[in-house]
C-alpha cells in the first residue's frame, strides 16, 4: 500500500478575478479525517462568504494561516496527508497564483493554540507606498513605518498619512485604542463597498434629481395582488411596483442601463440589453447589492419572487460572487430606515441607481381640492458622462408616472409588446 502523501491545498481564486481573502472559519484542525468535497474552511472575499471543499482525501497535516488573516489568491492554506484525490490536477482551482508585489496583509485574532501551531511565520515587508505620500510623509514628520496602511495591497495612502500626522505622530498612538473608542479593522464586504463607493463618487460626475409621486394607486394594487390566488405564496410590496417602473423606464430609455467604458483609446458607453436589476439589501455584514439577472424579461410574479429570494439570501449570508455582481442598474429602499429621500452613490459599472423614500401621507392636492395621500420621493442619480439632464429627468418622470398609475402602465407595456 502506498504511503499517504502531503499535499498543499492553496487558496483558489473562487471567481470574478479575486485576488485574496480572509480565513473566516476553520471546520477541521490537525489531525483531523477529511473526504473529498468536504467543506474545511470558509472564507470571505470582497463579495461573498464562501465555503472552500476539499479536493483531497486523507488527514489534516497542518494549516498554514489562522482566522481572521488576509491571504492573496495561491497562498498555502492546509497541508493534508493525501490517501486519494477528486483529480490529477493542481488544486489551485484557478491558477493566478501569488503576485510578486501582493504581500499578505496579517489581521491577527486571538485563536486556538492548536489551530495556529503549524502557522507559518510572516515575513518583514517593506513599506510600500508611492513616492508624492513619501515625500508628505517627510514633510508632514510621519515615520511611514507607525501608519497602518489601508489602501489595496498594504499600500499606505496619501489619506493615512494626513490621519497620523494630527497631534504630532499618531502612528504608534492608533494602533492601541484610547479610553471609550472602538478600533476595527475594515475588511471584506465593508472594504468593498468602501473602495467602490470612493471609485464611483470620485470618477462618475454625479446628478441626482428627485420627483414625489403620489402612490395611492400602487398601494390599492398591492393590496389586490396579495388577495389574489394567483399570488398566493409570493411576497409582494411596493418595492416590487417599483422595480417593475424602473424596468418601464430602461425600455422607454435604454441609456439609462449602461456602462462607460475607458480605456487607453478613448472611452465607450456600453448599453446593455437586458436589465440585472441591483437591489441594495442591509445585512449583519454590511451593505450588500445582489441582483436579479435578467429581470426585464421577467412577469411581475417572477420578478417578485427573485427578489424577496435574493434579499432572503443575502441576510442570511449565502449570496454568491456572481449574486453579487452584474448589476446594470440599482434601487435601494432607504424609505425602510424611516427616511425621505436621499442622493445616492452610483455602483460603479452602472450608471444609475434609483433611491426610493418612506411613504408618507402629505396634503396633496387633487381636481383642485386638498385632499391626504401618501406621498412617495424617488431620487435618481446619474452619471452624466452618459445620462444627461434631459435624459435623467424623463427616465426619472417615467418612473413616477408608472407608480401613480401602475395597473394602467403594465396593460400598455402588454399592448405594445
Amino acid at each position: 500500500m502506498t504511503a499517504p502523501q502531503p499535499q498543499v491545498f492553496n487558496l483558489p481564486d473562487v471567481g470574478e478575478g479575486l485576488t485574496e481573502a480572509e480565513i473566516v472559519k476553520w471546520r477541521v484542525r490537525p489531525g483531523d479525517s477529511v473526504a473529498v468535497n468536504q467543506i474545511i474552511v470558509e472564507i470571505e472575499t470582497a463579495k461573498a462568504v464562501v465555503e472552500l471543499p476539499c479536493p483531497f482525501a486523507g488527514s489534516i497535516q497542518a494549516l498554514h494561516v489562522p482566522e481572521g488573516e488576509i491571504v492573496p489568491v495561491g497562498s498555502p492554506l492546509v497541508t493534508i496527508l493525501v490517501t486519494a484525490k477528486a483529480d490529477e490536477r493542481e488544486p489551485v482551482l484557478v491558477g493566478y497564483g501569488v503576485k510578486a508585489d501582493h504581500e499578505a496583509r496579517r489581521r491577527p485574532r486571538k485563536a486556538d493554540a492548536r489551530q495556529v501551531a503549524s502557522v507559518t511565520s510572516a515575513t518583514t515587508t517593506a513599506v510600500r507606498t508611492k513616492p508624492l505620500v513619501r515625500k508628505l510623509a517627510k514633510e508632514l514628520g510621519v515615520q511611514l513605518d507607525s501608519v497602518t496602511p489601508t489602501g489595496i495591497g498594504g499600500v499606505i495612502t496619501r489619506a493615512d498619512v494626513l490621519g497620523s500626522s494630527q497631534d504630532g505622530d499618531l502612528g504608534n498612538q492608533a494602533a492601541v485604542p484610547r479610553g471609550g473608542e472602538e478600533r476595527q479593522p475594515v475588511r471584506g464586504v465593508q472594504r468593498a463597498m468602501a473602495d467602490a463607493m470612493v471609485r464611483s463618487a470620485f470618477t462618475a460626475p454625479h446628478v441626482t434629481e428627485w420627483v414625489e409621486v403620489d402612490v395611492s394607486r400602487t398601494i390599492e394594487l398591492v393590496t389586490r395582488l396579495r388577495a389574489n390566488s394567483a399570488y398566493e405564496g409570493i411576497k409582494v410590496t411596493p418595492l416590487t411596483i417599483v422595480a417593475a417602473a424602473v424596468i418601464h423606464a430602461v425600455k422607454q430609455y435604454p441609456r439609462i442601463n449602461s456602462t462607460w467604458i475607458q480605456s487607453a483609446q478613448g472611452a465607450d458607453i456600453v448599453t446593455h440589453a437586458d436589465v440585472h436589476l441591483g437591489i441594495a439589501a442591509d445585512t449583519p455584514r454590511g451593505l450588500l447589492v445582489p441582483s436579479v439577472k435578467a429581470a426585464g424579461s421577467m412577469g411581475l410574479p417572477e420578478l417578485a419572487r427573485n427578489i424577496h429570494a435574493l434579499i432572503e439570501t443575502a441576510r442570511a449570508g449565502r449570496s454568491t460572487p456572481a449574486d453579487l455582481s452584474g448589476g446594470t442598474i440599482t434601487i435601494t429602499n432607504v424609505g425602510v430606515f424611516g427616511v425621505d429621500g436621499g442622493t445616492p452613490i452610483i455602483n460603479p459599472g452602472e450608471s444609475a441607481i434609483l433611491a426610493i423614500g418612506r411613504i408618507l401621507e402629505r396634503p396633496w392636492v387633487v381636481s383642485g381640492a386638498i385632499v391626504v395621500r401618501p406621498i412617495m420621493q424617488l431620487s435618481l442619480s446619474f452619471d452624466h458622462r452618459v445620462i444627461d439632464g434631459a435624459l435623467g429627468s424623463r427616465a426619472l418622470v417615467s418612473m413616477a408616472n408608472f407608480l401613480a398609475d401602475p395597473a394602467v402602465e403594465m396593460l400598455m407595456d402588454q399592448a405594445t409588446e
